[in-house]
């Protein structure tokens, strides 16, 4: 019996002071915050198998897999089946408010949640997230990997496989930053999943870019399923 775990690692948190919808835009790099817990993940992966490590192109999710690479002495394989979603929102500083959302050009691109009509299907992110998984699946047999994703494509992945609907509340997503869905497969069957925020501790906040960190103790008792872009 071959007994494979696959780890979906949302990236650390992102330097964004302009609270800008990134999505796919280069040059978005992990704040000092994110690189601690990029550092923390490795960390608390320790002792584990890891064989096999594949992060999206995306700059936060090189820099999120850079310490697993080092800590483990494995490659990294860029593959954009794990990217972030499209989402026609992409460089808009965006929040949902009554503002936002009354413009005319915006309510024609929310006027279907369940597809969703302003982004990627969810069916389609499954769909391609599924491939990398088993891609993982296969090239960790018996052992461990993890890949380096963003929150929506973890989200529906976890959903898509433990038979849930794929449209969603994203206020209720558990997909912090630097956190853990871990997927356990028997002989390549998928067996269920598992959901840790081992850096939790690290503050999630628009830090300034330097490597002295305050956690505030506010942010390490926050609600596990608050957002943070």
């Amino acid at each position: 019996m071959s007994v494979t775990v696959v780890h979906l690692l949302r990236h650390g948190k992102v330097q964004n002071p302009g609270d800008i919808l990134y999505g796919r835009l280069p040059g978005y790099r992990l704040a000092a915050s994110g690189r601690a817990m990029a550092t923390g993940v490795a960390e608390y992966l320790t002792g584990s198998d890891i064989t096999y490590l594949a992060a999206s192109s995306l700059q936060r999710a090189q820099e999120t897999a850079a310490p697993i690479a080092g800590a483990f002495g494995v490659p990294i394989v860029t593959d954009d089946r794990i990217i972030e979603a499209a989402n026609e929102f992409e460089g808009v500083a965006f929040g949902l408010n009554g503002a936002t959302l009354a413009r005319p050009g915006n309510l024609l691109k929310l006027r279907d949640p369940l597809r969703p009509s302003w982004g990627e299907p969810y069916l389609d992110i499954a769909h391609r997230m599924l491939g990398a998984i088993y891609t993982a699946v296969q090239a960790a047999d018996g052992h461990q990997a993890v890949l380096v994703s963003h929150q929506l494509p973890i989200v529906t992945a976890r959903r898509y496989l433990n038979g849930q609907r794929l449209w969603h509340d994203p206020r209720r997503r558990s997909c912090m930053v630097a956190s853990l869905t871990s997927l356990s497969f028997t002989d390549g069957v998928f067996t269920g999943s598992t959901y840790a925020e081992p850096v939790r501790h690290i503050a999630a906040v628009n830090d300034l870019d330097v490597e002295t960190l305050v956690t505030p103790p506010s942010v390490a008792a926050s609600d596990p399923t608050e957002q943070v872009r």
